[in-house]
């Protein structure tokens, strides 16, 4: 596979960062009851990951390791800024709908987590790949996520009533333990699927995930050897 497709594919399904890594979470759970929500911030968490990788990676030859993680968190800080005015300017429904959850995109871990795991050791073109798969598959795991409790928990769908009124809506659904019944649903469907994860093939292949049983069997295959 092409690397820069490989990047896209990681990002959407290999290492999703809501269904697989787990991460960005408190946004997941806290603006996920409208499906125009997670579009939202999706798309604008999406534009902060990619530019940010792309400025990162820009300047990874540039910033002292000292300062690496102080200067990562400048750089997020002012590409927030203006996605926020924007979004203020020309969105301000959506902008009014997330709220807080804009400015903290800042202290989102999908964020930090690629600047520092990916954008830092790798060129502009691949980060930014790195950046759109990440922000794809955390937009269309908000959206579904989204899209599914607003169904269950309003009766609606992008604003839209798509349940007969006789119909009772299940409250619990809009609420946040709503949110982690909805990921886990589509995390057993990732599973059952066989979608292989790096862990999967980690585990598949034999390791328990302890680094310190893999050692000491390389040191029995060693002496054996020997």
């Amino acid at each position: 596979m092409n690397k820069y497709l490989e990047r896209l594919y990681n990002g959407v399904i290999k290492e999703n960062p809501t269904l697989i890594l787990l991460l960005g979470m408190c946004p997941t759970l806290a603006v996920s009851t409208q499906a125009t929500n997670g579009i939202g911030m999706g798309l604008s968490t999406t534009a902060v990951l990619i530019l940010s990788n792309v400025v990162i990676s820009a300047l990874r030859k540039v910033i002292p390791d000292q300062v690496r993680l102080p200067a990562y968190i400048v750089i997020v800080a002012s590409l927030v800024t203006v996605t926020e005015l924007l979004m203020k300017a020309y969105v301000p429904a959506v902008y009014e709908a997330l709220g807080i959850y804009i400015p903290l995109i800042v202290v989102n871990c999908i964020i930090l987590g690629r600047a520092e795991a990916y954008a830092n050791k790798h060129s502009v073109g691949l980060s930014a790949m790195d950046g759109l798969g990440m922000g794809i598959g955390f937009t269309l795991a908000l959206t579904l996520a989204a899209a599914v409790r607003e169904i269950l928990g309003s009766g609606t769908a992008f604003g839209v009533r798509i349940l007969p009124a006789a119909v009772e809506p299940i409250g619990i659904f809009v609420q946040p333990p709503g949110a982690f019944l909805v990921i886990a649903l589509f995390i057993g469907i990732m599973n059952a699927i066989g979608i292989k994860t790096r862990q999967r093939e980690l585990v598949e292949s034999g390791c328990d995930g302890c680094c310190a049983t893999c050692a000491a069997a390389c040191q029995k295959k060693e002496a054996a050897d020997k």
